[in-house]
């Protein structure tokens, strides 16, 4: 029971077995996810909230079970980054602009991890998997504030 669950929440429904940048398409994934449920169902920050915290708090768990399968930080453990694409997109007014500008970033952040991101990864099991892309989706995010204060408004 515990194999089926890492392998539903730690790949994010599978797409962890995607065989080439799985994390990347997991993370056009959610960020897709997070426009779609704004523009369609007018969802707000409550649900966004209760999305990062299952992507943190199941992913934790769920990221531990899929490195005692696969080795040491597997590429097919996605949630991570579904938690961080979540919080560089948390509560901001979704457009594709804002969207796109925020993929890009978080997957800068991801891929660079600077201080104290790469520290973080050296975390124990699923909390080293999940702390560093919670810190890149911090960085985006405060990227993105400024964009959102300074530079999207202007536009429009």
């Amino acid at each position: 029971m515990r194999s089926i669950f890492d392998q539903i929440v730690g790949t994010v429904l599978g797409l962890g077995h995607i065989p080439v940048i799985p994390a990347t398409w997991t993370s056009l994934a959610i960020a897709l996810l997070l426009w779609a449920l704004q523009a369609f169902a007018g969802t707000g920050l409550e649900l966004q909230l209760i999305l990062l915290a299952f992507f943190i708090l199941a992913g934790i768990p769920a990221s531990s079970g899929l490195e005692r399968r696969y080795g040491e930080d597997p590429k097919q453990a996605t949630v991570d980054e579904a938690a961080g694409q979540t919080i560089a997109l948390i509560g901001l007014p979704l457009d594709a602009m804002t969207v796109l500008l925020g993929f890009v970033l978080f997957r800068i952040f991801d891929v660079f991890k600077p201080w104290p991101a790469r520290k973080l990864e050296s975390l124990h099991g699923g909390l080293g998997i999940v702390a560093d892309d919670v810190a890149a989706g911090i960085y985006a995010r405060l990227v993105m504030q400024l964009w959102v204060l300074y530079v999207a408004g202007s536009l429009s």
